[in-house]
């Protein structure tokens, strides 16, 4: 079954993306921050990814910036509550494969991963 890595420091909004995954039979894990995703990124090399832009440490496109320097190609939806135009334009240049704003529907949220794992295999 695939694994999908949950960045997020917002413990209510990995729960409910959680939540939503799992009637998939996904498996998942979580991080807080983008420089714990990536080192789980490093350590479980997950199929999918599912970040959030503003967090502390290491914000979303940070993460989406260190994935390309060290050219790791794990698809990541971004999932925010940034609904700027220029913040949807950086995900999409840094890599990004979708933009989900939050909160986001259960059902749109489920098709982006099946979309992005079904191209993957």
């Amino acid at each position: 079954m695939a694994l999908v890595l949950i960045i997020d420091d917002a413990a209510f909004s990995r729960r409910m993306i959680r939540k939503f995954l799992q009637v998939d039979g996904y498996e998942i894990l979580e991080a807080s921050n983008g420089r714990e995703g990536l080192e789980m990124v490093h350590k479980h090399q997950p199929n999918c990814v599912l970040a959030d832009i503003l967090m502390p440490e290491m914000n979303g496109f940070e993460f989406l910036q260190a994935l390309q320097d060290e050219q790791l190609k794990i698809p990541t939806i971004i999932i925010s509550a940034d609904i700027q135009d220029g913040s949807r334009n950086q995900s999409y240049q840094l890599g990004a494969v979708n933009f989900i704003n939050k909160p986001p529907k259960e059902s749109e949220l489920r098709a982006a991963v099946q979309q992005v794992l079904n191209t993957k295999e």
